[in-house]
This record gives structure tokens, C-alpha cells and sequence, in this order.
């Protein structure tokens, strides 16, 4: 008898508050249903970093962005980070690589608004992107949740 995967949960994280309530609302969900949580974060450089006398020596994104992405989770969890979380950082375009992603998860979660974009709106261009193509359920956060102890 084949047993069935460990279901997966994967969170876009960017270190903007509504990523952080996406990350927070993720690890309680997962831990709930006994699911791994993936943690990713996307980097890539401006088109206009495109040629190399603009690049320093020794400059490299994803270190960089490695270690955004673990105080982030300090942040969120201190020293309470759940045993099932992995972090994931890759280069490319957020939505495309959350896209890939939601390929193998069983929950897709975001944050409605991240660090780019036009204060003013209420769903990033990402979070709608995934909302519309991501190939698994998608949960998006809009704003704090706030948890009643009983």
C-alpha cells in the first residue's frame, strides 16, 4: 500500500507585514494539518543592473537574500521556528516562481499587498497573478489576524 506525501505548504515571503501574517497564518496551518511549509523568496536584478560595470565584485543576491529571508523568520518566530519550515530562495520573478511552486503544494499562501506596486491598492500584482493561474488552492492574506487564546 502506498502511503500518501506529506502534504505541502508554500508562503511567498518578501518581509513585508502582510508576507509576515502569510508566514504566521502558513506555520499555524501546517503544523495544524501535519504539512511541511516551504518559505521562498524571490530575487532578481533590475533590468537596468543589466550590464556588468554596474555589478561589484563579489556582489551576490542570493547571499543577500538568504539572509533577509532568515531574519524575517527570526522576526516572526524568534526562537520558537517550527522544525518543518524550510527556506527556499531562488532568482527569477516572485509570481513565477510561486507559480512553479503551487505545482507541487497543496496551499499556496501570500500576502495581498507586498513592498512594490501603489500603496493605494488592496491585491498585489502577484498575489492576483496566483490567484488567477496557480495550480493549487491559494489563500491570501489581507491584513493581521488576531489570535484568541482560549
Amino acid at each position: 500500500m502506498k502511503v500518501p506525501a506529506q502534504p505541502l505548504v508554500v508562503v511567498g515571503v518578501d518581509g513585508s507585514d502582510s508576507s509576515k501574517a502569510a508566514l504566521r497564518w502558513a506555520a499555524d496551518y501546517a503544523a495544524s494539518v501535519g504539512a511541511r511549509l516551504d518559505v521562498l523568496t524571490a530575487w532578481h536584478l533590475p533590468t537596468t543592473f543589466a550590464g556588468p560595470g554596474y555589478i561589484p565584485a563579489g556582489f551576490d543576491l542570493g547571499v543577500d537574500y538568504d539572509k533577509v529571508l532568515e531574519q524575517v523568520v527570526d522576526e516572526v518566530f524568534g526562537a520558537e521556528r517550527p522544525s518543518f519550515l524550510r527556506l527556499v530562495v531562488r532568482e527569477g520573478g516572485a509570481a513565477q516562481l510561486l507559480m512553479e511552486a503551487s505545482k507541487d503544494a497543496d496551499l499556496l499562501v501570500v500576502g495581498s499587498r507586498g513592498h512594490g506596486g501603489f500603496a493605494g491598492l488592496l491585491l498585489g500584482s502577484v498575489s492576483a497573478k496566483l490567484a488567477e493561474h496557480a495550480k493549487c488552492p491559494v489563500l491570501i492574506m489581507h491584513g493581521q489576524l488576531v489570535a484568541q487564546k482560549p
